[in-house]
């Protein structure tokens, strides 16, 4: 706007519907390119103004174009991970910038007893089973990291499910929060399978609403700072930050 453009196009891969004066942020028509997730965030004033010309199309048929076109980035390798990081090692970047905040500590179970070290909390996701470097005879996951005591918290893959979240600093795409509790579908993460839940609304704040997400079968891998985002269908309500894996 600030430049007098009337419209910003972007090469997500989501689609907008109009309906007078209100918008829809849908997705893409290629679920497996599907981006609405990261693009919850965006409200009516920024949805009036952008376009996304590739949301109707497939990534082949993406390509295809190009090919016709005679792009040069026609048979580009795609990017994974953090795509701005030139060596894809997120590791090594924080490390790079954390430097002595991250260091060693205790990994410990449910029972808060002690089995084992982990390197640096950085280096750890929840749910994740592979390197942990502990053989106690059982299949162990990252169930919680306690960045206040340094503490790797690892159980169960049953202990790793939850039925219910806590998601803060909500973005309603219509600009209207509902007045009371809405059946849904809830992606957890970007690659995550939306899964049937109802979202109950809690309170409203200075950055947005604050809700809880109850699931109608339990969820893996529910991980704090990552996006819950909420779907009908093709369409996308809103979303927040997780901030509490486990209410229950």
């Amino acid at each position: 706007l600030a430049l007098g453009a009337d419209y910003l196009a972007t090469g997500h891969y989501a689609r907008v519907q109009r309906h007078g004066d209100s918008h829809s942020l849908l997705c893409a028509r290629d679920r497996e390119k599907d981006q609405a997730y990261v693009l919850h965030v965006l409200g009516q004033s920024e949805l009036s103004r952008v376009l996304f010309p590739v949301g109707d199309y497939t990534k082949d048929e993406v390509r295809d174009l190009a090919n016709h076109f005679a792009l040069p980035v026609a048979s580009k390798s795609e990017s994974m991970d953090l795509c701005f990081l030139a060596d894809g090692d997120y590791r090594r970047f924080l490390r790079d910038r954390a430097g002595k905040d991250i260091a060693p500590g205790p990994v410990v179970n449910r029972a808060g007893h002690t089995v084992g070290q982990h390197s640096g909390l950085v280096d750890y996701t929840i749910g994740q089973r592979k390197g942990l470097g502990l053989a106690l005879g059982k299949p162990l996951y990252v169930l919680a990291k306690d960045h206040s005591a340094n503490t790797l918290v690892v159980g169960s893959a049953d202990q790793l499910s939850q039925t219910r979240l806590g998601v803060k600093d909500v973005n309603w795409v219509s600009g209207r929060a509902p007045s009371g509790s809405i059946a849904a579908q809830v992606k957890i993460r970007y690659r995550a399978r939306p899964v049937p839940a109802t979202i109950i609304p809690l309170s409203t704040g200075s950055s947005g609403s604050n809700v809880e997400v109850r699931f109608s079968n339990p969820v893996r891998g529910a991980t704090a700072g990552q996006g819950a985002v909420f779907f009908d269908g093709d369409v996308c309500l809103g979303g927040g930050i997780i901030h509490d894996e486990g209410l229950e």
